[in-house]
């Protein structure tokens, strides 16, 4: 039985096992802005959608996950790799322009940093331009995001 708790323990990962004394309080300059709320997802501040039924929702691309999900517009000025930031566990895609299009191939997918509220980075190449992010399988009423430049 002893045994059995020291494996047990041993796979139990770091944050778990330590209480973070202040989240997100130590984050990376490209996440700096997650504490910080804005109207629009953006680099500098993250924004507090509404989730909905995501059966209600139009023009979501395919393979998105059952649940809540949320549409938010954004844009791009310059070319390069972007991160779209989640704070709950979720399917993130993103599609080129104001409707229609495929959902983007994603170029690395991740988890926040320790002691964080992040829990999900996917990130994209994009060039200039207008774009939607579509967060879906999800199980809260809002959801967190926040784009993140590389």
């Amino acid at each position: 039985m002893f045994i059995l708790a020291l494996l047990l323990a041993q796979s139990v990962p770091a944050q778990a096992t330590t209480a973070c004394k202040a989240p997100d309080a130590s984050l990376p300059a490209p996440l700096a802005g997650w504490s910080t709320p804005g109207d629009r997802l953006a680099t500098d501040k993250a924004v507090a959608l509404d989730t909905v039924d995501g059966a209600t929702l139009k023009g979501l691309p395919a393979g998105t996950k059952p649940g809540r999900a949320a549409i938010v517009a954004f844009r791009v000025a310059k070319a390069g790799t972007y991160g779209i930031a989640l704070d709950q566990p979720g399917w993130i895609d993103v599609l080129p322009g104001a409707e229609g299009g495929a959902a983007l191939a994603s170029v690395a997918h991740g988890h926040g940093p320790d002691c964080s509220t992040i829990r999900k980075i996917v990130r994209f190449q994009l060039a200039p331009g207008s774009y939607r992010a579509v967060v879906s399988g999800l199980g809260q009423a809002k959801a967190k995001l926040m784009l993140v430049a590389d």
